[in-house]
């Protein structure tokens, strides 16, 4: 697969890094085979669960490289990580339903017996409500459901209900986390005194994520149902109602982060990753639990939102809610990886494969998922806490699909957690997965879902102690049988909601057998995806087919808008999607050619493509910037720009290019421009799109322009979260292109306007790096004395040395030194090249003067009092954090 930027033509699109792997259907895997990986399973397992038995417990976790317990407050903050932990053992609880699915009865009953001992629930700690709901109460319910079963068979005669009655009084404590006013729990409760009160803690939030929110309706239903009590399952109910009613209408999607009290949609980005991915899991897995079709029209209204706007196969990018055509990022969470599986239980099996064979891709790549990864699988964020969501979509798409290819993802995973996780004391989370540095942490969830899906994966049927048909899987992997959909509830209130429509969606899960007669189809679907860097595609040289009646088109002459060219893709077989974000993604299906010779051209093409991309990656060009001088910026404002392959090279330039901006009309500057007379002798800004780069140069340099800006279309894109590119030329000889052009992102672009906007001019430096303020303003006056206006009549190049000297107020460091493209943390791969475009002081940094020091200016100026000349530059710093405020 290839994705290319429509602006830029070829040099600019980002390659797919998809490595091959041959696995014919007909290498099925031995039933021996499977049992030797299904052993190694167990001996994993048996080697986290009895480390932390012996060097951890009771504590909640494991920290396996110090080969001790982690104790909260015992431990350094981790911040929010730290509220899963609530001095319940937590690992021990989280664990209870893999021991018995594993067969190790006489474990799983010992375990029993410790909670029910040891385990205290009314501890005085701050926990999170989402994890404590997930890992404890999950927890519990499932281990109480293997010790009725295990009862039922004639086992554990012994027990009475205590896990049950343990998660009754869990489920007592969490209630108090939803007494607002719209049914959305607080995110945090004191386990020993709820929310409110000086005691707890916790009650002053304002904010929680819609998963955090919506992933409570299985455990709480399950404890009504289990009890007869139907509190818990009402109030989880109130907060899917909730969830459902503030839903951007139009798109039918919701945001990431909502006010628990008005309903506001506090980060208004969706997508199906972290913030909001179980909530859409637990729409689909309460109607199977529960049998409530409101359910299911729920989730099918936004599951075809998803697909029309996130899912751009094989990827799934977060959107804006209320603008679903526009990208929020360009960068995936592994949170998403639980999709494809959830996309099985749709009976969407297709996409499933698609995109489960993008995230194994990045798999091999990086051994590990990494926490976050580019749409070119760059690693976004690094971290890998072993999460088991890729294990699990292996699972239900070998259930679904019975395709040995499967199980082969299986062992992959088995031997990158032994060659490059395992440590003497368990399993470590890995701190950055391209160097192998670990992490002293193994989260519960390890033990909870990994060894479970990958158990199941091998297991022939014989193999398990119970029919995993008649339970449901949590969000934690922990089992809540089906037969709860009968036991009576009948005060629960019913859904809130409008009329139900099924006209949308079937009411049956359709049969895999039915959909993929043949079985060679799953295989079909991944090869597209796969064959990108496929190095063994055969070149042969064979006659033209008849009727092509023209040569193969090459990869270096191939034009997005030639009809002609696109004419020839198809008959390849090569398929062109707009993306939402402005590139184009090219898919070669052989078996859509007109004929194998087309094909083996297609596959030529992208093989072309492939080439063309490595070398034009190797002659990547560094950033550049644009440094607003003018007042009241006067050089601390630097925004990091992305170059063009064309005219001037600003690096060869000591000096840059200086002058005043101005907008061009149009402003796509696609045609000749009509404020040609204003865009003389300045820097036009333009936007993105309609056209080529190299046409909006010579636009504007037709009218007299020194220089552009083309600043991205695509609301909300910034330096800080997608890679520069660098601007191609038009396929033809742009050497008759001569002024400077550089790209912004949406976000610093804004900067620049809103500058604009406020000022009614704006002089701005076009260079390779950020330049000190001494060199910008040489044979100039300094700020301090700009700050009037007034430069004491002075030419260009007549100040002296001493007048320079003159003006050290206005010299001195700033205060300070962030950068303004930098709204959150990011790693060094999300911004490239970031380290040479450093902005000398961004939003808010402010050049500082001595109350005591009169500033020495010379002329006029001399007369303005210390008092003016820092009320001048308080007022700026209050537009300044105006700016800052207006660009949150």
């Amino acid at each position: 697969m290839w994705m290319l930027h429509s602006a830029t033509m070829l040099p600019a699109f980002l390659l797919l890094f998809l490595m091959r792997t041959s696995i014919s259907l007909s290498e099925t895997m031995s039933r021996d085979e499977k049992n030797k990986l299904r052993n190694q399973v167990v001996e994993m397992f048996d080697h986290a669960y009895q480390n932390y038995m012996d060097h951890a417990y009771p504590a909640d976790e494991l920290m396996p490289l110090t080969c001790r317990g982690r104790v909260r407050g015992l431990e350094p903050s981790r911040g929010d990580i730290d509220d899963a932990l609530g001095k319940f053992s937590l690992t021990l609880i989280d664990t209870l339903d893999t021991l018995a699915l594993l067969n190790k009865t006489v474990e799983f009953e010992e375990a029993v017996r410790r909670v029910v001992a040891d385990v205290r629930l009314d501890n005085d700690i701050v926990v999170s409500v989402f994890e404590t709901n997930i890992r404890v109460l999950g927890g519990l319910l499932g281990g109480h459901s293997m010790a009725v079963m295990l009862k039922e068979s004639g086992q554990m005669v012994w027990y009475q209900d205590e896990l049950l009655h343990m998660a009754k009084d869990l489920g007592l404590r969490l209630l108090p986390a939803f007494n607002t006013s719209s049914g959305l729990p607080y995110p945090r409760v004191n386990l020993r005194y709820g929310v409110r009160g000086p005691e707890t803690r916790t009650g002053t939030e304002t904010d929680t994520c819609t998963a955090c929110a919506g992933t409570i309706i299985l455990e709480f239903a399950a404890l009504s149902r289990f009890t007869g009590d139907p509190t818990f399952e009402a109030h989880a109910r109130r907060a899917l109602d909730f969830l459902w009613e503030k839903r951007q209408r139009n798109s039918n999607l919701v945001g990431t982060t909502i006010n628990i009290h008005s309903g506001e949609w506090v980060r208004r980005d969706s997508g199906v990753g972290a913030g909001i991915d179980s909530y859409y899991e637990y729409l689909m897995k309460a109607y199977i639990l529960l049998g409530d079709d409101q359910y299911l029209q729920r989730f099918n209204t936004h599951y075809a939102s998803i697909m029309k706007y996130i899912s751009q196969p094989p990827l799934l990018l977060d959107v804006h809610i209320h603008k679903p055509l526009l990208p929020a990022r360009t960068w995936m969470d592994s949170l998403l990886a639980f999709f494809p599986g959830l996309q099985v239980l749709k009976g969407d099996i297709r996409p499933a494969i698609e995109t489960h064979e993008m995230l194994y891709q990045v798999t091999k790549k990086h051994n590990f998922l990494p926490e976050a990864f580019t749409t070119d699988f760059r690693v976004h964020w690094a971290q890998h806490p072993l999460r088991p969501e890729f294990a699990e979509s292996t699972y239900f798409l070998y259930k679904a699909t019975k395709d040995p290819y499967y199980l082969e993802v299986g062992r992959t995973i088995l031997e990158n957690l032994n060659r490059y996780a395992r440590v003497p004391c368990g399993f470590a989370a890995m701190k950055d997965v391209r160097t192998g540095s670990h992490e002293d942490r193994m989260d519960s969830f390890f033990l909870a879902e990994m060894f479970k899906y990958l158990f199941l994966l091998f297991a022939e049927e014989e193999d398990l102690p119970f029919n995993v048909e008649d339970y449901i899987f949590t969000t934690e992997a922990h089992l809540l049988p089906l037969s709860l959909s009968t036991a009576s509830n009948s005060q629960a209130p019913p859904l809130a909601g409008e009329e139900l429509d099924d006209s949308n969606f079937e009411w049956t899960c359709p049969n895999t057998r039915l959909l993929f007669p043949d079985p060679a189809f799953p295989r079909n679907l991944r090869d597209p995806v796969r064959s990108a860097l496929d190095k063994s595609c055969p070149h042969p040289t064979t006659h033209r087919e008849p009727g092509m009646g023209r040569p193969p088109l090459r990869a270096q002459d191939f034009m997005v808008n030639n009809p002609e060219h696109l004419e020839l893709l198809r008959r390849m077989g090569v398929s062109l999607i707009h993306l939402k974000d402005g590139r184009v993604q090219l898919i070669q299906h052989a078996t859509q050619a007109v004929s194998a010779v087309a094909a083996e051209d297609g596959m030529r093409f992208m093989q072309e493509m492939m080439e063309l991309s490595s070398q034009q990656q190797k002659e990547q060009l560094p950033p550049r910037a644009v440094q607003i001088v003018s007042h009241p910026f006067f050089g601390r404002v630097v925004l990091t720009a992305g170059p063009a392959q064309f005219g001037m090279d600003l690096s060869k330039s000591s000096s840059g290019v200086r002058g005043f901006v101005t907008v061009a009309e149009p402003y796509n500057g696609c045609s000749e421009l009509s404020n040609g007379e204003i865009v003389a002798g300045r820097i036009a800004l333009l936007q993105r799109g309609q056209c080529m780069f190299a046409e909006k140069a010579r636009h504007i340099q037709k009218a007299g322009a020194i220089g552009g800006i083309v600043i991205d279309d695509n609301e909300g894109s910034s330096s800080d979260t997608a890679p520069l590119f660098q601007m191609a030329g038009d396929g033809r000889n742009t050497d008759d292109v001569t002024l400077p052009l550089l790209f912004l992102f949406h976000k610093e672009g804004n900067i620049l306007l809103e500058a604009l906007k406020e000022n009614r001019e704006v002089e701005v430096l076009l260079s390779d790096k950020a330049r000190d303020r001494e060199s910008i303003f040489k044979g100039k006056a300094l700020p301090g004395t700009l700050l009037d206006g007034s430069t004491d009549g002075a030419e260009e190049g007549d100040c002296s040395t001493e007048e320079k000297d003159n003006t050290s107020p206005a010299s001195s460091e700033p205060v300070d030194q962030s950068q303004v493209t930098t709204q959150e943390q990011t790693t060094d791969d999300s911004v490239v090249g970031q380290e040479s475009v450093q902005p000398v002081g961004g939003l808010g940094s402010y050049a500082s003067v001595d109350e005591g020091e009169e500033p020495a200016v010379d002329g006029d100026s001399s007369s303005q009092s210390v008092d003016s000349l820092m009320a001048d530059w308080q007022e700026d710093l209050e537009a300044f954090k105006q700016m800052e405020k207006d660009e949150l």
